[in-house]
């Protein structure tokens, strides 16, 4: 078993979250908007009803992928480098929940949500990063700060998707 430092163990799981943000982009991107496949269609639910916010079907096999590498693999390299790309993913569920049901708590959080909802109005081939605007820089799908429209859009009110999964409607018509 490979020992590493503390040092190390942070530059890898820091990896691993920014390793999480240009999946993000890719995931985003192209299986959520050019693609045409499966994941297109579901994240088209989430531009037509925003309410339908978190990607609920991915939660339960990453925690499996997760809890299977740490008991498999211990604490190791590859599984600290994981935890960062989970951690980004929570990280992920959590600001993109709020830039659709909570008013920003800081100017960061109010640049990010300006970003989203201009992804959701303006055009679904700028601002594709939902957690960071560095791939959308890279890969000059950011628009000029001026650009668009301004956006003063008051936060969604009611539930969310995340209900279909806490009540498990899906298994009440498993018998019919």
């Amino acid at each position: 078993m490979v020992r590493t430092g503390i040092a190390e163990q942070i530059g890898l799981f820091a990896s691993g979250f920014a390793l999480w943000t240009f999946a993000e982009y890719v995931l985003h991107g192209w299986l959520g908007h050019a693609s045409g496949g499966a994941a297109t269609g579901l994240h088209r639910v989430h531009h037509r009803d925003p309410h339908a916010v978190f990607t609920i079907g991915a939660w339960l096999p990453i925690a499996i992928v997760w809890a299977a590498a740490v008991a498999i693999l211990g604490w190791t390299p590859p599984t600290i480098l994981l935890s960062g790309i989970v951690c980004g993913f929570a990280l992920y569920e959590t600001v993109h929940y709020r830039m659709h049901f909570r008013l920003p708590g800081s100017a960061f959080e109010r640049y990010l949500r300006t970003r989203h909802l201009r992804h959701h109005r303006a055009g679904t081939n700028v601002c594709i990063g939902v957690t960071s605007p560095l791939w959308d820089l890279i890969f000059r799908t950011e628009p000029p700060a001026h650009a668009g429209p301004a956006l003063s859009v008051a936060p969604l009110t009611g539930r969310t998707n995340v209900r279909l999964v806490l009540s498990f409607h899906y298994l009440r018509g498993a018998g019919r």
